[in-house]
């Protein structure tokens, strides 16, 4: 279907060339509309197929395969076959073509003045198939580009999947182990969790509001955890409408405060805020180092959330991290 739009569109756009053209002679006064007629049809017939000899046989056989001695041989070869046959078919239309002012023209001027014609029938040919050719490249490339970037996302946020369960099974596991009443209601809490993994996290970009919500689910399975001495300030300035988010962007962040810092402390609790406008993200961490709790795997998350950014936000984020003596700072601004 696509191969016949594309015969219409050349037959359609010839077709108009030359009736435009037939239209622009006949108006000069000069010509009978019998000597157009012969002229523009049967003699544009042969000037536009020559074209297309060029352009899909000349051109893939010869010029793509840099055999350009070859290429040229062959195109003086056929414009020089190419103005005979002319002059065969002026011949049988003699009055029309090969008179001028009362003078006959002679072979030799013929086959020169059918050269310089055929010559911009190539060159218009050459030009249009290296275009061509240049935005179909230009289409493969952008296409094999993004077939790379997919699958390095896809990738990336495999990644995130092993990583948090792996951490939350820890979790659990010290639960179990201290015999913990809250077991049940965290491995609940991260059933929830696992379920919005799994089936709302399959698109590019995600509403806001779930993964938010995702957030204060992972909190409050650290809160499980720590026996609710777990201490986390989060507070979400601005309203939350239609806007989306890449999924699981943030979680690493916060993972990293809750795996190396002190949560635990009432007097520095862990500091998490997200501000709000219709088209920016403003995300904010802050936690008291802890110097004994150190794994060599704790940079992963943060690792892979900073490709993710560069991927899916090129230009549209800032990411600042400050690791001081005793506080670890995160802070993003995020173009949505």
């Amino acid at each position: 279907m696509r191969r016949a739009w594309q015969i219409f569109w050349h037959a359609f756009f010839w077709v108009c060339m030359m009736s435009f053209f037939m239209f622009i002679a006949y108006s000069g006064g000069r010509n009978s509309i019998e000597s157009l007629v012969v002229i523009f049809l049967l003699f544009g017939v042969v000037n536009i197929s020559l074209f297309y000899l060029n352009y899909f046989y000349f051109i893939p056989r010869f010029l793509d395969k840099k055999k350009y001695w070859q290429f040229i041989v062959t195109v003086v070869v056929g414009v020089i076959a190419i103005g005979v046959a002319k002059y065969g078919l002026a011949l049988l239309f003699k009055s029309i073509i090969l008179v001028r002012m009362g003078r006959e023209i002679t072979f030799w001027q013929y086959i020169v003045s059918s050269a310089f014609t055929s010559i911009i029938f190539v060159f218009l040919s050459t030009v249009f198939r290296f275009s061509v050719d240049w935005f179909l490249n230009e289409r493969i490339q952008r296409d094999l580009e993004n077939q790379r970037l997919t699958a390095e996302l896809s990738f990336l946020k495999s990644q995130i999947n092993p990583h948090f369960l792996f951490n939350s099974l820890n979790s659990i596991y010290s639960l179990a182990y201290q015999k913990s009443d809250t077991t049940p209601e965290a491995i609940l809490k991260l059933s929830e969790i696992m379920r919005y993994m799994l089936y709302e996290c399959n698109d590019n970009k995600v509403d806001l509001e779930k993964e938010l919500q995702y957030l204060q689910n992972y909190i409050d399975l650290q809160k499980i955890r720590f026996g609710n001495k777990a201490f986390i300030n989060f507070e979400v300035n601005g309203e939350v409408t239609h806007q989306h988010i890449a999924p699981l962007l943030l979680i690493s962040f916060i993972e990293n405060a809750f795996k190396h810092g002190v949560a635990n402390d009432p007097t520095s609790p862990i500091v998490l805020k997200v501000n709000l406008s219709e088209s920016h993200l403003y995300f904010f961490i802050q936690n008291k180092k802890h110097t004994h709790n150190r794994d060599a795997s704790g940079g992963i998350g943060l690792m892979n959330v900073k490709r993710r950014l560069d991927l899916l936000y090129p230009s549209k984020y800032n990411l600042e991290i400050r690791d001081e003596n005793d506080t670890y700072t995160v802070q993003l601004s995020l173009v949505l």
